[in-house]
């Protein structure tokens, strides 16, 4: 078995230690490369492995698992958006606008 002093001897720290699980260690190694002239200074990713270490309260090597470029995720995201759930149309907020469009007003508006 390996314990954490193991793993930090033989591929050092670790890039980044999870903010909920101060036992779950992540080793990230990426490179790029550039691409031709065409493709305007866009670099390509060649290399995305993240290494996943888990560790027992003791510090052994509980659980490790490897993510590469073939196994990540696409996230996709939603495009809908979330609509306003109030009225605008009630005394209060007729005054307050009111208000609002007099002092935004310009000076040379005012004096008429």
């Amino acid at each position: 078995m390996s314990n954490k002093n193991d793993l930090i001897r033989l591929i050092g720290p670790p890039s980044t230690i999870s903010d909920f699980n101060n036992n779950k260690w992540f080793y990230i190694e990426r490179l790029k490369s550039n691409q031709s002239l065409f493709k305007l200074g866009k670099q390509k990713l060649k290399k995305n492995n993240i290494l996943i270490v888990e560790l027992s309260g003791n510090g052994v090597v509980k659980n490790k698992k490897l993510i590469d470029l073939n196994n990540m995720n696409d996230v996709k995201y939603l495009k809908n958006t979330t609509e306003k759930d109030f009225r605008n149309n009630n005394f209060f907020y007729g005054v307050l606008t009111s208000l609002r469009e007099k002092i935004n007003a310009p000076a040379k508006n005012r004096r008429k």
